[in-house]
């Protein structure tokens, strides 16, 4: 009796990792096949500027995603269920999250940012339009919901400070097993992201801790991880874009942390870390910054 919930744990664990790296691997085939991941979809405004129609999302899932996936069914924002979307979320924290948000920026409102910046005082705004979820089902039984950003730019490659918002083309939270339980996130549940509207970057990084208040080096990020789990890592660049995107999954704070080291390494000297604005920046690796341990 004691033994038997440990071992079913175990291999609940060992399932989920194998069915989510799976996942990962169809999602990021069926990506690199499509041509590019802005522009879908149609928007319509009444004379007040209301948004009266919307099928962004759905259409990014039916004339995109579908041409290059096997997809059984597709749900707009007011039927996600009907695609197995649950109706509340367990985070990794242990909070709840319910009603599931039905729009991007209900997801996450720091994706549209407004920010003057203090040293030059340059003004930068981008708000990406507010699109609505749409969900869909695998063939193999995950259902996955998408915010779609139509809006979303190529790679530039940018050497100095950048917002991570407009590299954003789509973000999926997917369901391994539909409206079974647990429905946690790092169990059944999880998140993937898409970034760059051509030569797009899919990733999926799977948080295992995070250390807030610590001070840590850049180069001491990586040795960290590792000792916390050999499967474990620092975040790249990209997956710690997709991490600032679904914080409110596996943080117990609604705030992202100011300053959290990527493990991609600009020079010798210095490496991008990423504020709780959404910019990226070039700082020097002795600075003491947070760090997220990740698996894939």
């Amino acid at each position: 009796a004691i033994t038997l919930p440990s071992l079913t744990g175990n291999i609940n664990e060992r399932t989920w990792n194998t069915q989510r790296k799976a996942l990962y691997s169809r999602m990021s085939q069926a990506i690199s096949l499509m041509p590019a991941l802005n522009g879908y979809g149609t928007l319509i405004e009444d004379a007040s500027g209301s948004i009266t129609a919307d099928t962004v999302g759905e259409t990014f899932v039916t004339d995109g995603l579908s041409k290059v996936l096997k997809i059984n069914n597709i749900c707009d924002s007011e039927h996600l269920a009907d695609c197995g979307i649950a109706s509340k979320i367990t985070t990794t924290a242990g909070s709840i999250i319910t009603p599931i948000p039905k729009t991007l920026l209900d997801y996450n409102p720091t994706l549209s940012v407004d920010y003057i910046n203090p040293n030059n005082g340059n003004h930068h705004i981008y708000s990406p339009i507010n699109t609505k979820a749409v969900a869909f089902e695998t063939q193999n039984g995950e259902s996955l919901l998408v915010y779609y950003n139509k809006s979303c730019i190529a790679n530039t490659n940018p050497t100095g400070w950048h917002f991570l918002q407009r590299t954003i083309c789509a973000n999926f939270i997917y369901d391994l097993n539909g409206n079974k339980g647990p429905n946690t996130v790092g169990k059944d549940i999880g998140f993937m992201t898409v970034l760059y509207a051509t030569d797009s970057s899919v990733v999926a990084p799977h948080p295992l801790v995070s250390v807030k208040g610590k001070s840590l080096k850049q180069n001491e990020a990586g040795p960290f991880c590792t000792s916390k789990d050999s499967e474990s890592r620092a975040p790249n660049k990209d997956e710690l874009s997709s991490l600032f995107y679904n914080a409110s999954l596996f943080l117990d704070t609604p705030n992202f942390p100011n300053g959290v080291w990527s493990s991609q390494a600009i020079s010798a000297s210095k490496a991008w870390l990423l504020y709780n604005d959404g910019g990226f920046d070039q700082v020097v690796k002795t600075f003491p910054g947070t760090v997220f341990c990740i698996k894939r």
